[in-house]
């Protein structure tokens, strides 16, 4: 391990994987809580069309795939707000649409296809100076915004109409929450892959869950959990050489039954 840190790749994606825990243990523990699971995995896949257009128009994939992400989360919580729109149809609309899209985008492109699996599957390896600035930006946000409006966040998360009660900001919350999850999805992506995020934003969340209902204590337990998913799977795709994508969900879902067999057999005492 500490010959690995000489290498200014490794660094990179240590402190990727750092951030990257950060962003999702603190978005996940709010998708967890609302039961928004399968909106992350629409917003996921749909950010599969804003990849291929970026790739078609010959213009960042990243950006694109976060423009698309946002206005495919804005556009399932207007729908199922303020359309009487199911969520779970405007949730499956979104995610076909998107991955329709991007398979055309991407086959309509000139010249060589482009290389997907680090997006489909991720590499964390891959992971530049650049991407980690970008993935810092809504960390810092996320860190000042949970630490001053927590408890109004937690009020939506567990009971909405509660919250339109105390006369909150409801909808600005629930609006501010899609977008960062939007953008720590896109931003993830180089991290485990579109296939496999979905894992990222609920494994450690329901693991951290199995010791404490306590939300703050959830967000601090999915970024320790996370991170070491992380740093298991970083470790061991650069030692085989295959993408980091699913050794960190393989890391995670192995943490979650080895908590709940030692949980299990505690009770039995």
């Amino acid at each position: 391990m500490i010959e690995l840190l000489q290498y200014a790749f490794f660094r990179n994606a240590l402190l990727g994987s750092l951030l990257t825990a950060v962003a999702c243990g603190i978005v996940g523990t709010y998708i967890v809580a609302r039961r928004l699971v399968f909106i992350s995995g629409g917003i996921t896949h749909a950010s599969f069309g804003g990849l291929g257009l970026g790739f078609y128009l010959g213009m960042n994939p990243v950006l694109m795939a976060m423009a698309f992400s946002v206005l495919s989360a804005f556009g399932v919580e207007w729908a199922s707000k303020s359309q009487n729109i199911r969520e779970d149809s405007a949730i499956a609309g979104v995610w076909s649409l998107g991955m329709a899209l991007g398979i055309i985008f991407i086959f309509l492109t000139p010249g060589y296809a482009p290389n997907l699996s680090v997006y489909l599957f991720g590499n964390i390896l891959t992971i530049s100076f650049t991407d980690i600035c970008w993935i810092a930006f809504p960390v810092v946000a996320l860190v000042l915004i949970f630490s001053f409006f927590l408890k109004e966040i937690v009020y939506v998360a567990f009971d909405r109409d509660f919250a339109i009660t105390q006369r909150l900001p409801v909808k600005w919350i629930e609006y501010m929450m899609m977008f960062f999850i939007a953008v720590t999805i896109v931003l993830s992506i180089r991290l485990v892959g579109i296939m496999l995020l979905m894992s990222l934003l609920t494994l450690p969340q329901i693991t951290a869950n199995l010791f404490t209902s306590d939300f703050k204590k959830i967000i601090w337990g999915s970024i320790s959990i996370g991170f070491s998913g992380c740093l298991a799977g970083l470790i061991l795709s650069y030692y085989l050489n295959v993408p980091s994508g699913a050794f960190i969900i393989l890391a995670l879902v192995l943490f979650f039954l080895i908590s709940k067999g030692v949980l299990f057999f505690v009770r039995r005492q």
